[in-house]
């Protein structure tokens, strides 16, 4: 029975994944999710409390894959960056989902694995940058969210901005990416 517990909520959160994406929390229907999961409401709620339970457990699996993903570099924070770029890319649904979070609760309860992702990270670029073996132009959190937003450069480009720079191989953004970080970290 424990098997099919959890295969009910992998398919809930997977259909809740792509739910979110597409519309955002507000937006987002409970029963278009149950549908597509091959379930139903009551197991929704059973499992994860509320539509904004469901969404924080969705919210909080991306996180963690992002953070175990692709780990940072310090050494190479432009191959770091050019990393997230593709990764950001290949799974647009992650961006939305972020900037979803970021416009419908605008910072009211923070992603703790993201937290203390972040914490660890700007510490690995202090220590880099103490050691003399990276840039300490910015400080290590302004580095950390110049790399962060430079990966995402294409993932949140405006379509039409994007048509006309007409940049679409994956590999030359990433190399835009690589190249930007680059320069930023020249003394």
């Amino acid at each position: 029975m424990q098997r099919n517990a959890e295969a009910t909520k992998a398919r809930l959160l997977a259909a809740a994944r792509a739910e979110f994406a597409a519309y955002g929390i507000a937006g987002a229907r409970i029963d278009r999710i149950a549908t597509e999961a091959e379930s139903n409401k009551a197991q929704i709620y059973h499992y994860f409390g509320s539509k904004d339970g469901l969404f924080e457990a969705v919210f909080a699996g991306i996180g963690k894959e992002v953070v175990e993903g692709i780990p940072i570099n310090v050494d190479d924070l432009p191959g770091y960056a050019a990393q997230l770029a593709i990764g950001n890319e290949a799974a647009p649904e992650i961006m939305r989902l972020a900037t979803w979070q970021r416009l419908e609760r605008g910072g009211q309860s923070l992603l703790q694995v993201a937290v203390e992702s972040n914490q660890a990270k700007i510490a690995a670029i202090a220590a880099a940058q103490a050691e003399g073996r990276i840039s300490a132009r910015y400080s290590p959190g302004v580095t950390l969210a110049l790399v962060l937003h430079m990966s995402a450069l294409w993932a949140t480009m405006q379509p039409e901005l994007r048509s006309t720079v007409g940049l679409e191989d994956r590999t030359a953004q990433a190399e835009v990416v690589r190249q930007s970080v680059t320069d930023m970290l020249r003394p």
